[in-house]
């Protein structure tokens, strides 16, 4: 058996190596994107953002003058440490609680937190409450920081899915899966092959491309590289098995095509690839997380830039392998080697 498996794992590695086309726009795409936004974003901010210390969600802006300024965000957290870790990394323009008194916290070394901390005085004067203010320091996240992870992962995603899910549809279109068939190989081996062969090679894409694009542009670093390694590892068997579902039974390219869009577009604009989707609806949040980019995401930056260890992503891993145990079930389940 194991014999089958690596016949068909290095046949599959060595067909795609050999398209020269395929390997360099895996290679190059994520490090031009992380560049090109790095330059163009970094220290761009489209409006201010301020935290709302309180326990509910909705913010109730009769509660102070300050909390109805216009251009400025409001997202409320009821976790103060949180809140004050994104004041320390500039994430944060500000923190606020209405008491009384009116306490906020602001980082010096933020230029943006200047003009809202004016405006919360400005909103202040008329009011009984006294105003206390409190300093927090600490060196900003750059966008760089926080947008390899998004990159690499839009990129992990589209090479897991067209990776097993389009090819494995060509392969039973032009017949090849039917004389597979044909010989002792199993249903099983194969698929076991096709996966382990996909993880190998965007592994070792994923590694090259973000240990390049970390030494050049020194991104931030707080956690375990042996920590994000296994985040990404995780993540690609759920992407791989997420694919094999589409895969299983399509016989079509161009369904298969239409398919696996549907599924990429809906998870790179809901798991936080480009934007964050902190001060969303909670409706929208909790959709996010039955896709399994959001898992990835959310634990390679808790490790990049809060230094998480595995007990504290471990939600997020075991969400992603309990994904991973029913894409493969369903794709064992309903796989087929002919056309028709």
């Amino acid at each position: 058996m194991l014999k089958r498996i690596y016949a068909i794992f290095m046949g599959r590695n060595r067909e795609f190596l050999r398209d020269r086309s395929s390997l360099a726009w895996n290679l190059l795409l994520p490090v031009a994107l992380v560049f090109g936004l790095s330059y163009a974003f970094d220290g761009q901010r489209d409006e201010y953002t301020v935290g709302v210390l309180q326990a509910e969600d909705t913010i109730d802006t009769s509660l102070h003058p300050f909390l109805e300024t216009r251009f400025v965000r409001f997202v409320a957290y009821d976790d103060i440490d949180e809140a004050m870790l994104k004041i320390e990394r500039h994430q944060l323009d500000l923190l606020v609680d209405i008491g009384p008194p009116t306490r906020y916290w602001i980082n010096p070394s933020a230029s943006t937190g200047y003009f809202v901390e004016f405006a919360l005085l400005q909103a202040s004067s008329n009011s009984a409450n006294n105003v206390v203010k409190e300093q927090v320091t600490g060196a900003p996240v750059r966008f760089a920081d926080w947008i390899l992870p998004g990159i690499l992962g839009m990129n992990m995603m589209f090479s897991c899915l067209f990776g097993v899910g389009y090819v494995i549809v060509r392969y039973r279109k032009n017949g090849f899966l039917k004389r597979l068939r044909a010989t002792p190989l199993t249903s099983f081996e194969f698929i076991t092959a096709q996966i382990a062969s996909r993880m190998v090679l965007i592994m070792l894409i994923t590694t090259v491309v973000y240990t390049g694009t970390h030494l050049l542009l020194d991104t931030r670093m707080e956690g375990s590289y042996m920590t994000l390694f296994i985040v990404g590892l995780v993540g690609a068997i759920s992407l791989v098995s997420l694919g094999l579902v589409v895969s299983a039974r399509v016989t079509s390219e161009e369904l298969a095509g239409g398919l696996l869009n549907l599924i990429n577009w809906p998870m790179m604009m809901l798991s936080g690839v480009w934007f964050s989707l902190e001060g969303t609806g909670e409706i929208l949040q909790n959709i996010s997380k039955i896709f399994p980019l959001t898992h990835v995401l959310d634990s390679a930056r808790a490790v990049i830039l809060d230094g998480a260890t595995l007990a504290d992503i471990a939600p997020s891993l075991a969400a992603l392998v309990l994904l991973s145990s029913v894409f493969l079930a369903i794709g064992a389940a309903i796989f087929r080697w002919e056309q028709y």
